[in-house]
């Protein structure tokens, strides 16, 4: 039985776990990933989750919601969505998915955006599957 469980403050660890193996290219300072997960929990416009199957963690997903001229209204960003690498393909991903949009249909969410690194290939037929289109290129610059 899978449950959907909103992050808390001493989730920090598992919640870092999921980061650290979402984007492995980059390292993690583990107080400045604490300070930024607080934040997050503590946002009015961000939201954190896992998603837990028979009571133990398969899945993380969180994001934050903002104004943009782009999307002419409220938009959902989800800026992270992993599942466990061995539970890949049971559907957890539908899941965190699913429950991100009823988040974004809650705050009258125009769309949902996401970016997602070149070389997860299995990650974007995912997307595609469940929906997304691809519409533009991501592009960041470190200060």
């Amino acid at each position: 039985m899978t449950e959907i469980r909103h992050a808390a403050l001493d989730d920090f660890d598992l919640a870092f776990d999921y980061i650290e193996k979402l984007w492995t290219y980059n390292t993690y300072d583990r107080d400045t990933g604490r300070r930024v997960y607080k934040s997050v929990l503590e946002g009015e416009n961000d939201f954190a989750f896992f998603l837990y199957d028979d009571g133990k963690p398969v899945g993380f997903c969180h994001g934050t919601f903002f104004n943009t001229f782009w999307l002419s209204g409220q938009t959902c960003y989800v800026s992270s969505i992993i599942t466990n690498a061995e539970a890949r393909r049971k559907g957890y991903g539908r899941q965190l998915m699913d429950h991100a949009k009823s988040l974004a249909k809650a705050r009258n969410c125009h769309a949902i955006v996401l970016d997602s690194g070149l070389p997860r290939e299995d990650a974007h037929k995912f997307y595609e599957i469940y929906g997304f289109e691809k519409c533009a290129y991501c592009f960041e610059m470190k200060l």
